[in-house]
């Protein structure tokens, strides 16, 4: 496979600020995003969120930037801008015209150093967060099942806790937590800087030593220091039972390597194929068994969340047909699996998924900003650009017999944990 762009190039300032660069002169536009290497799972213990309150509260301003007009500023030059929170790292992300690139990069890296607080912000936020927690999560059955099933998969380590935090601990968080997460993490020789778009690297050196360059890094950033998840005993499954639900569903999630933290070459990229073999929506091994062949679920699939700086999760799932019960479904599911484990897969379906998956890589490729996330993310995590641009050859060495292995190595019992999420009549008032 062609490589998306011979061009990538990285190179870091003195203070430890690493940039990428991705050049495409189609159009005069340059996007930027800043990833900060933390995340939710390094929040202090006892203030789960606080990464994610951070993140909001990175739009109250500066000195040079007065409270909630960063975004506005990005807007009025033509721009759009966003930010997020994952286990991992924290990212924000500016869009503009090329012309525009210097004024955008002098306000983030202002942000960097120069947030600006008080206290009546800070709570106001915390509430915003309340009420974003409520409405996503609390009002949700599907997403108490995923926090309950996240935090019995990850029993010790920090992935069982919520990105958004338990709503007892983010009523708890205050200013001064946030800026003592904000002073430690949020450094130059902490971060990665993607600039991508029309623009060359030499360009970008000069902006991002003007702007970011003026910050010292901080010398007691220390390492990233977090539980890791002990054996488990055997499986678990939880259920849940709520009026709101629809129809039944039924998951089953597995503790699995991710690209960074798999230990023998070529794992990550056997789990990767096997989930692009099995939950290929509905060209899926799971879908044509469970839905057209079986007749057992309205529908299925899965996924390989593959991005873990710690630990990767695979999933699979089924939603029931009419008049199916949990326990025919979770069968089904059980039988589909000890199937994969013992047949694998076949050659014709290895190639087909892996020549699909290399098609929409390079679609996908097409845009800077799909390559600006995909290679902050990666490198953000642990990859270095090399193993990022030899990813696709590494893909092509997979064989069926790898792809049997890691299925029986990591599809076992006491590795996984089971959710099923069926709907609860209705109580009525007396």
């Amino acid at each position: 496979m062609q490589k998306p762009s011979p061009k990538i190039s990285e190179f870091q300032l003195d203070n430890g600020l690493q940039v990428v660069v991705v050049p495409d002169h189609r159009a005069p536009v340059a996007t930027q995003i800043l990833w900060y290497k933390v995340g939710g799972a390094d929040d202090p213990k006892g203030a789960s969120g606080v990464a994610h309150f951070l993140e909001h509260l990175m739009f109250k301003g500066t000195e040079e930037i007065p409270p909630g007009q960063f975004a506005k500023i990005v807007a009025r030059n033509g721009g759009e801008d966003n930010a997020f929170t994952s286990h991992d790292v924290t990212a924000y992300f500016q869009r503009v015209a090329k012309d525009r690139l210097p004024k955008v990069m002098a306000m983030e890296a202002d942000r960097m150093a120069n947030l600006r607080l008080s206290e009546e912000s800070a709570l106001t936020e915390r509430d915003v967060i309340l009420e974003e927690r409520r409405s996503r999560v609390d009002n949700d059955p599907g997403s108490i099942l995923q926090e309950k099933v996240m935090a019995a998969l990850f029993e010790t380590h920090p992935y069982g806790i919520p990105i958004i935090g338990w709503e007892n601990e983010i009523a708890k968080l205050t200013r001064d937590d946030a800026l003592a997460f904000y002073k430690r993490f949020y450094a130059p020789n902490n971060a990665i800087l993607v600039v991508a778009g029309d623009v060359e690297p030499e360009e970008v050196r000069r902006l991002a030593e003007e702007t970011y360059g003026k910050h010292a890094p901080n010398p007691e950033l220390g390492l990233r220091k977090r539980t890791p998840e002990a054996p488990h005993a055997k499986g678990e499954t939880i259920r849940l039972a709520d009026p709101r639900a629809g129809r039944i569903t039924v998951q089953r999630h597995y503790r699995v390597p991710s690209y960074n933290s798999a230990t023998k070459p070529g794992e990550a990229e056997a789990l990767d194929l096997m989930m692009r073999v099995v939950s290929a929506r509905t060209a899926g091994k799971l879908y044509r068994r469970l839905v057209v062949e079986e007749k057992i679920a309205a529908s299925a699939g899965g996924w390989y969340a593959d991005t873990g700086l710690d630990s990767g999760r695979l999933a699979l799932y089924g939603v029931a047909a009419e008049n199916v019960t949990a326990e025919q479904l979770d069968d089904a599911l059980s039988r589909f699996i000890a199937d994969l484990k013992r047949d694998g897969v076949t050659q014709a379906e290895l190639d087909r998924a892996r020549n699909a998956y290399l098609a929409q890589f390079i679609y996908a490729a097409d845009s800077h900003q799909s390559l600006a996330r995909h290679y902050g993310w990666r490198m953000a995590t642990g990859m270095t650009l090399e193993q990022i641009e030899a990813w696709p050859d590494r893909l092509k060495k997979v064989t069926p017999e790898e792809i049997a292995d890691v299925a029986r190595t990591y599809l076992t019992d006491e590795n996984s944990v089971t959710g099923i999420l069926e709907p609860a009549a209705q109580s009525l008032a007396a």
